[in-house]
């Protein structure tokens, strides 16, 4: 693997949003572009990128509350799949929510994505029997 794991940077946003897209991370209800704003003003050393040399070939949003971490947009591009990318990254986040204090990070896999469900179950994720709800305070779109 010739890749680095470093901050995402404001100058990566383009093609970190090119890639959600390409993997289909992005719904049309939610602009990548102020999920990016929002998290770098919150815990930028949290949102980070793989990156060979200028180009970003993955990507993991991971925040914390103060109770539990959390992951999003973890992603690697399709023609670097299987080079170990998605499982640095998401080490890479959870040592430093541990470096924070968290005791457990979370993520959200709609129910109907069996593939990536089975790609946390290999990284010893466990399925939860919580229900999530939500409601939006400031829409996107």
């Amino acid at each position: 693997m010739t890749i680095t794991i470093r901050p995402l940077h404001a100058a990566d946003d383009d093609q970190a949003v090119a890639l959600w897209n390409t993997v289909g991370l992005v719904k049309p209800w939610n602009d990548p572009h102020r999920d990016l704003s929002r998290a770098r003003a919150v815990w930028p050393d949290l949102l980070l990128a793989a990156a060979d040399g200028d180009e970003v070939v993955g990507t993991v949003m991971a925040g914390y509350d103060g109770h539990r971490g959390w992951l999003y947009y973890l992603a690697s591009a399709p023609h670097r799949r299987g080079e170990g990318i998605g499982r640095a990254l998401v080490a890479e986040a959870e040592r430093r929510l541990e470096a924070l204090g968290c005791p457990k990070v979370m993520l959200m896999v709609r129910a109907d994505n069996e593939p990536v469900l089975e790609y946390y179950d290999a990284l010893d994720y466990q399925r939860e029997t919580t229900r999530l709800t939500g409601r939006r305070l400031i829409p996107d779109v």
